[in-house]
């Protein structure tokens, strides 16, 4: 019963933070979806788009609608760091200055240090940089000559990124890619929403400026147990299986899924289901999120292969499903 009542509570504050953050982002309910997915999954979420689509303001609201108990106004702790050809990576990691007082060097913190890092443009800078953010995300530390640090419990990145046909961008390197557990086009909205936020852009903004804080830090982190609870039929976890392994045998993929990108891909379910307010995952969340999670890892032979590789894959895998009508 204890549990029962504790899955209740984390789906009504799921509910909750969904629907603040749609007084400032209107039109994206899937897009927040699949931020929230990353979030719950313990990883971290890569979205690709032309500017202006309103992913900053995404990343922004999300920090401040979670409260760390303990800090000032303004949620948990937020950095934004704008990705340029000159960044360095002591930029963003941090760097030793002398203290004059002290008569030492005292390692001055930088903006990885955070609970939510917005990552903007992170194409834009060189892969020497963009490698900074390689250990910190994949094991929730910074490691400066001897010393390592480790991160807060609650690290979250957003990354942005141009379309790589635009000027002056760098393709991010498989392994940077890997540590995106989900990647996703952010999008325009739709017709009539983009009227609705003409007509109410200073009411949005107003918004943004006096959002609710819904929730803790410990609550985001107790829901990210909860995700882990998620049932997940042996068939569902077999269509993972069989999945990435398509991945490595099919002619038109270079380079497959990992079977990190599968353990990957089975957390992402269990936080999906609980995003959308189920305790157990269907075959509609392994049709939701195959592309987001597995597309950006794979290396295709060309543009066509890219179009239809994958979803050729999963719709071999999903009418597998379908006849075999699973219940939960």
């Amino acid at each position: 019963m204890e549990a029962t009542s504790q899955t209740e509570q984390a789906l009504q504050h799921l509910q909750q933070l969904i629907d603040n953050i749609e007084t400032v982002i209107r039109g994206k309910r899937q897009q927040i979806k699949y931020i929230l997915t990353a979030l719950l999954a313990k990883g971290h979420i890569l979205l690709e788009d032309n500017p202006g689509t309103g992913k900053t303001v995404m990343a922004k609201t999300l920090a401040q609608s979670i409260s760390s108990g303990d800090a000032a106004e303004g949620g948990v702790a937020f950095k934004r760091i704008q990705f340029t050809p000159d960044l360095l990576p002591m930029d963003l990691i941090g760097s030793h200055i002398f203290d004059e007082d002290k008569k030492e060097f005292i390692f001055k913190r930088g903006p990885l240090f955070t609970n939510v890092l917005l990552a903007d443009e992170i194409n834009r800078a060189s892969p020497k940089v963009q490698s900074a953010l390689l250990e910190c995300m994949a094991e929730n530390q910074i490691t400066i000559g001897d010393t390592t640090y480790r991160l807060n419990k609650m690290f979250f990145t957003i990354a942005t990124q141009n379309p790589i046909e635009m000027e002056g961008t760098y393709p991010l390197p498989a392994a940077q890619l890997d540590r995106f557990s989900i990647k996703i086009i952010f999008g325009y909205v739709d017709e009539d929403t983009e009227l609705e936020i003409y007509n109410n852009y200073l009411g949005i903004a107003d918004n943004l400026q006096h959002i609710q804080q819904v929730l803790t830090m410990q609550e985001i982190l107790s829901l990210q147990d909860e995700a882990e609870k998620v049932q997940v039929h042996e068939e569902l976890v077999k269509a993972v299986r069989n999945i990435v392994w398509a991945t490595r045998k099919h002619p038109d993929i270079l380079l497959g899924a990992s079977t990190r990108s599968g353990i990957s891909f089975l957390k992402c379910l269990k936080a999906y289901a609980l995003v959308n307010g189920r305790t157990f995952v269907t075959e509609d969340d392994i049709h939701d999120l195959t592309l987001p999670v597995l597309d950006h890892r794979l290396i295709y032979k060309n543009k066509e292969a890219k179009a239809n590789a994958l979803p050729g894959i999963l719709k071999m895998e999903t009418d597998r499903l379908h006849k075999l009508r699973i219940t939960h």
